[in-house]
């Protein structure tokens, strides 16, 4: 992979003859470089590199990879953790699969014809529960096309559904995505075919995708309309107008508190007469009985709307004839996994400088302190002088500052004397 040249850098070209190198600032470089950390940290932090995830069963959400080497395309498709990833397969060719979710390492099962696991030689055959999509065989998308695309010159946005968990282009999901900032997950086109029953919620959940005005449309300019307002409108009758609003207002109140209902117990409601046990209301039901758009597009979702979900007994059940249990689980979100992994990785990060410290005495520990500090101010003040003279800071500079550094330490070293008692 090439690192692209920094924005506006100049590249020399050639060695010497006053070719100029790319100048970076260092704050710009450690930027960068942390940025970067804090990516790797989110998708790879919740994974383990060091041990096999087999031995785990089907992990609830891990990093994959699939090896287009060991299992080229035509043959069957087959996932491996991040461990293997490094330990098995370190020179093969391999596809980044970002997060797959109830996933078990096939790494030397009966898939990999010449090779066994180095971690856990021992494994199954194969793993009946994993469930393989083009995504192994590097092809994304409903277009089937490689990411990124060497053909493709248009810059486009690929967004993971959360259902099927493939992966699309913006271009290709039946409507223009809201900004990214704006939603937080996505239902791709056949998935909410396949779930139906998200049509109803999008009415009141969804995030709006953005409308492209016809008349500005050679201006690419994009308005965000609620696709709801209309069919809201129509309910509206001449009388009772007023009335049928705050009803309505009333119901969405109640619907947007996270569902805690679990088809189990039934709340007890105070009525204006009485009391008396009633059993739990669907909220899909509800959703369903009012008029509802159900498009041929996919649809986008904010923060925190699998917990408006109804959990009734029903609803339950139909989840699980669909295979979509995982929709009223939060924890099942890229975010939770994104979360918990940075959680962990800054939980282990220790600073190496005081791992030394506790392996030492107090005599040691003092005189590296010491060093430290010498060298921290050496430096501050050789680094000010390139500041105030507005000088870039070269690789030859920094080795002739840590030569320097190193011969006045021995000059010190050798004025010292020691006497034993």
């Amino acid at each position: 992979m090439e690192a692209a040249a920094p924005e506006g850098a100049e590249l020399g070209s050639g060695c010497g003859g006053g070719a100029e190198e790319p100048v970076v600032s260092l704050a710009e470089v450690l930027a960068e470089n942390e940025e970067l950390e804090k990516e790797a940290r989110a998708v790879l932090g919740g994974s383990d590199h060091e041990r096999c995830s087999y031995s785990q069963g089907a992990v609830k959400r891990q990093a994959l990879y699939a090896c287009s080497t060991c299992t080229p395309p035509g043959g069957e498709p087959a996932g491996i953790c991040l461990a293997c990833s490094y330990e098995c397969h370190g020179t093969h060719r391999l596809f980044e699969l970002y997060t797959k979710r109830n996933f078990r390492c096939d790494c030397g099962n009966s898939k990999f014809k010449n090779l066994q696991c180095k971690l856990l030689p021992e494994k199954g055959k194969v793993n009946s529960g994993n469930k393989y999509n083009d995504n192994f065989y590097g092809l994304y998308c409903t277009c089937k096309r490689p990411y990124p695309d060497p053909e493709d010159e248009i810059p486009d946005e690929m967004i993971q559904c959360i259902v099927c968990e493939d992966w699309f282009h913006g271009r290709h999901l039946g409507a223009v995505p809201p900004e990214s900032g704006d939603f937080h997950e996505m239902v791709c086109q056949a998935c909410m075919n396949h779930c139906h029953f998200l049509w109803a919620y999008a009415s009141q959940l969804a995030v709006p995708p953005l409308t492209k005005v016809n008349s500005l449309e050679g201006e690419g300019v994009f308005l965000k309309v609620k696709e709801s307002e209309e069919p809201k409108k129509e309910i509206k009758k001449e009388s009772g107008v007023e009335q049928q609003e705050m009803k309505e207002e009333k119901q969405m109140e109640q619907f947007n508190e996270p569902s805690t209902s679990s088809g189990s117990a039934c709340p007890e409601v105070k009525c204006a007469f009485f009391s008396v046990l009633e059993e739990p209301v669907c909220k899909l039901k509800e959703l369903q009985s009012k008029p509802f758009l159900n498009k041929d597009t996919a649809t986008f979702w904010p923060l925190n709307w699998r917990s408006k979900l109804c959990t009734c007994e029903d609803c339950l059940k139909m989840y699980s004839e669909l295979e979509v249990q995982f929709l009223t689980d939060e924890c099942d979100t890229v975010l939770a996994y994104e979360n918990k992994g940075t959680s962990d990785q800054e939980t282990e990060r220790r600073d190496p400088l005081m791992d030394t410290l506790n392996s030492m005495n107090r005599v040691q520990q003092v005189e590296l302190i010491c060093e430290y500090n010498d060298l921290k101010t050496e430096l501050t003040d050789y680094l000010r002088r390139f500041a105030d003279e507005g000088t870039v800071v070269k690789r030859e500079d920094i080795q002739h500052f840590f030569e320097e550094f190193q011969s006045r330490k021995r000059q010190r070293t050798n004025r010292m004397q020691y006497y034993c008692s």
